[in-house]
């Protein structure tokens, strides 16, 4: 499509590789720009927990609950589909385009009532370590209905960060721009990365970074 520029991270629409299907419940990281004035119409969503993270630009967000939103740089939405939900997403301007990630998330339970949260989060690069900005177990801007923490961050180049990981889960993270070294391996702007069976992780900024960390408490269904 000519007016959207989509890199998926896990298999979508007409990108497949079963080696990529997602991670645990992590099922989709695109990101996305959509040009001024375009985007995807009305359309249908269940048994997901949508997290729209917006980057540069903004995105309007419009759903059958009645909802209606700009969502800006330092401010993330989360939408629980449940039982079924319709929504729509444009680029209200007339000249810039809008740089997002969108973030789908199987929830521990399939149906439940839809629902839908907006937040400012604050993930400068002068913050200590990662900022968390949806979970399941309170503490964070946004409660999403899945197992599975969400942290951003800006780091400076040789900001280190950890991070401690759960028995049984694992952490994937996603480099929206910049450098990092993590275990070892040097991700650049776009990569992503899966770490398991470690008790925690070192985040090395190679150079000013910014992120965002999934912590998958569990991998497998109990």
């Amino acid at each position: 499509m000519g007016w959207l520029d989509s890199y998926h991270s896990f298999s979508f629409g007409h990108y497949y590789d079963p080696k990529f299907m997602g991670f645990g419940p992590l099922r989709v990281i695109n990101e996305d720009r959509i040009e001024a004035g375009a985007g995807f119409p009305m359309h249908s969503h269940s048994n997901m927990e949508i997290v729209t993270y917006v980057i540069e630009g903004e995105l309007e967000h419009r759903d059958s609950l009645g909802s209606g939103s700009i969502i800006r740089p330092g401010e993330v939405q989360r939408m629980s589909a449940g039982s079924g939900i319709h929504h729509s997403e444009f680029n209200p301007s007339d000249r810039d385009p809008v740089h997002l990630l969108q973030i789908w998330i199987l929830p521990d339970e399939d149906g439940g009532i839809p629902g839908y949260e907006q937040a400012l989060v604050s993930v400068l690069s002068d913050d200590a370590g990662l900022t968390l900005i949806a979970s399941k177990h309170g503490g964070s801007p946004l409660k999403i209905n899945a197992s599975t923490d969400v942290y951003a961050a800006q780091m400076s180049r040789g900001d280190i960060v950890s991070h401690s990981l759960h028995s049984g889960g694992g952490v994937w993270v996603q480099v929206i721009s910049g450098t990092l070294e993590i275990e070892g391996a040097i991700l650049d702007s776009g990569d992503g990365a899966a770490v398991t069976d470690t008790k925690s992780i070192s985040l090395l900024a190679t150079g000013d970074s910014h992120l965002i960390l999934f912590d998958i408490l569990r991998l497998k269904p109990s």
